[in-house]
């Protein structure tokens, strides 16, 4: 084994939904679950999944958790709940998911106040934007006139973006145009939360990306590159980022081992 194999896996927490849940062997039941299309590539990368179900964050639970963890991706979901910015709800935003909506909004705020690599996808982009003083539109056939973000019936469709010249966004996606991402939202990004900057645009205008730029990894994409297997550009980014937070907190150990084995004083 070298002592890159020995290396431990990076361990990434990814938000999940709480909601009832048929089960053959259990009925109908609460539950915390995740779609495996969002574990997929995270497995794939060797990285260790954790769930991060919704719950109370009395007695410093995200002091405690976030720094066991090496990176997070807030998934998408339900709509939030637009009293968090202010807004009465449109007759077509969902019902809220309060616990939800307050646990997803206190995990993006500690991973970005400790510069923990974030990804948000889809609600999760719309979370970060939401959580650092932004707002939404909530029903984008209102604003563009007709559902190409949304068709209905758990389906995707396939739209180009244009990424801003050397954000973050196109330096992981490897130039300023993708023709296709796989996109299923009809609400978005209006006013920007603080320290976020638009990062890629439908052809219509309405954003698709956002980042943090003071971070080491701080993205948010409103369509849903886990839907995309053979475009893996943002997830390698991500694990990057993850595996160098997890090497800054471990390798030193590692390395005195590594160099006990090789007969070379450690420290």
């Amino acid at each position: 084994m070298t002592t890159s194999d020995s290396l431990p896996r990076p361990v990434v927490g990814l938000t999940s939904y709480l909601d009832s849940a048929v089960t053959e062997g259990c009925g109908t039941i609460e539950a915390a679950f995740l779609p495996q299309n969002y574990l997929a590539p995270v497995l794939a990368a060797g990285a260790i999944p954790v769930l991060l179900p919704p719950q109370g964050t009395d007695g410093g639970v995200l002091e405690h958790l976030l720094p066991r963890l090496d990176g997070v991706i807030v998934v998408g979901g339900w709509d939030i709940d637009p009293a968090r910015y202010g807004a009465e709800p449109h007759a077509e935003t969902d019902r809220p998911h309060l616990l939800r909506d307050a646990w997803d909004s206190a995990v993006v705020r500690e991973a970005v106040r400790t510069d923990l690599p974030l990804l948000g996808i889809c609600r999760g982009e719309q979370m970060l934007n939401v959580a650092l003083g932004g707002s939404l539109h909530q029903h984008l056939p209102d604003l563009v006139g007709e559902g190409t973000y949304q068709l209905g019936d758990h389906r995707f469709n396939a739209i180009p973006v244009d990424l801003r010249p050397g954000s973050h966004v196109a330096r992981v996606m490897g130039g300023t145009r993708v023709e296709a991402v796989p996109v299923s939202h009809h609400q978005a990004v209006d006013r920007l939360g603080l320290g976020l900057q638009a990062a890629a645009w439908s052809d219509d205008g309405v954003i698709e990306a956002i980042e943090l730029p003071q971070n080491r990894f701080c993205i948010g994409v409103q369509w849903h590159p886990e839907q995309s297997p053979t475009e893996t550009a943002l997830f390698d980014a991500f694990m990057q980022a993850a595996r160098e937070r997890q090497l800054g907190r471990t390798l030193p150990l590692h390395l005195d081992g590594a160099f006990q084995e090789m007969g070379l004083p450690a420290g």
